[in-house]
């Protein structure tokens, strides 16, 4: 399989837990002939001890393993959703697989498999980790925005996306529409927003609750 197919330009971690010495060894070579970092535990205790890192991952994992096993470590990573999972183990019965995937497991597969479909997997996993992490990026840098804004500025923000036109918003604050305008240029630049539909985008996804209707606005 293509390198590229699998690796995005910053190179993902895959990270594998299984207690059997050999599997550790063949996948671990796989994954780095395929151009991929790929770092390899024997238990999950040892995985849960390896720092949390921020680049495009996914977890390859067995099922049974000796004390905490896979569909555990599943539950103790759940908030970890830019690093998908990806269940290689022996046969199970139906209950184990469905408890694996309505969990957010990536992908089931059973123990002997096939090293295309297992890269492939793995394609799909780091493709899906790459976005939830370039998406946390951005909302991060979002909140950076919206902290740096102040008090007032914010009140403009939240009227302004609510469609209120200057003049009724400085009515509401009791402040005139020559202000208004000055603070809501200063919104627009803190904020980084080419356009007004841009700040209702921004502002549905910092606080959706407080603009339900945000896609109503009319340009002053």
């Amino acid at each position: 399989m293509n390198v590229g197919a699998i690796c995005p330009s910053t190179v993902p971690i895959v990270f594998v837990v299984d207690n059997d010495a050999t599997v550790r060894e063949s996948l671990q070579l796989l994954i780095q002939n395929a151009g991929c970092q790929a770092e390899a535990f024997a238990s999950a205790e040892e995985f849960l001890s390896r720092p949390r890192v921020l680049t495009p991952s996914c977890l390859v994992v067995d099922v049974t393993l000796p004390n905490l096993n896979g569909l555990d470590l599943q539950k103790r990573i759940a908030d970890r959703v830019d690093m998908p999972i990806i269940f290689v183990t022996e046969a199970h019965d139906i209950a184990t697989t469905v408890r694996a995937m309505k969990a957010g497991a990536a992908e089931f597969l059973t123990k002997p498999c096939d090293y295309d479909v297992l890269l492939s997997a793995i394609r799909h996993a780091v493709d899906r980790s790459n976005r939830v992490l370039r998406e946390e990026a951005q909302m991060r840098s979002l909140r950076n925005h919206f902290a740096s804004l102040t008090p007032r500025e914010r009140e403009v923000m939240d009227l302004v996306v609510a469609g209120e036109l200057n003049k009724q918003i400085g009515a509401e604050l009791g402040i005139s529409e020559i202000t208004v305008k000055a603070h809501r240029g200063k919104v627009m630049r803190k904020m980084k927003a080419g356009s007004l539909a841009g700040l209702v985008i921004m502002a549905e996804r910092l606080y959706p609750a407080i603009c339900p209707n945000a896609w109503e606005v009319r340009v002053n």
